[in-house]
């Protein structure tokens, strides 16, 4: 299993009229994170995309369990706990600055071949770079 944190302030024009984050933006968040995870694996999904590969989304869930407001600090944790095979499943924790737990998600993306369009492996290089910083292969 490999985690990593990131974080996000949060931005006027991400909550409503009440000042909480609208719902929405916590997909913005786990997105945030995954790009946040991937430079500090050294690579970027430009990098994915300029090798042929595309990532697209297939499946999101948010679970809300408190509210997060203008302005606070977020520690958006992501989590990966299996090597991709063609398909890469992250999972989220996010947390204001007094360590309380606001919302728990789940992402799958797949992997494209650019060219052709169709559903392919998750490249080696990167499957070498998850175990390389943590992520332990089943086999």
């Amino acid at each position: 299993m490999i985690t990593f944190d990131t974080e996000i302030r949060v931005w006027y024009v991400d909550t409503d009229q009440m000042g909480i984050v609208h719902h929405s933006n916590y997909i913005k968040y786990y997105e945030e994170a995954r790009s946040a995870f991937m430079r500090h694996l050294g690579v970027s999904y430009a990098d994915m995309e300029a090798s042929g590969v595309l990532m697209p989304i297939l499946r999101v869930e948010s679970n809300y369990k408190r509210s997060a407001r203008y302005d606070d600090i977020l520690t958006v944790r992501i989590i990966i706990k299996e090597v991709p095979m063609a398909r890469f499943t992250a999972e989220y924790e996010v947390y204001n600055s007094k360590g309380e737990l606001l919302n728990t998600g789940l992402t799958t993306l797949g992997f494209l071949n650019k060219s052709t369009m169709r559903p392919c492996r998750a490249p080696q290089w990167f499957v070498e770079l998850l175990l390389k910083n943590g992520l332990e292969s089943d086999k």
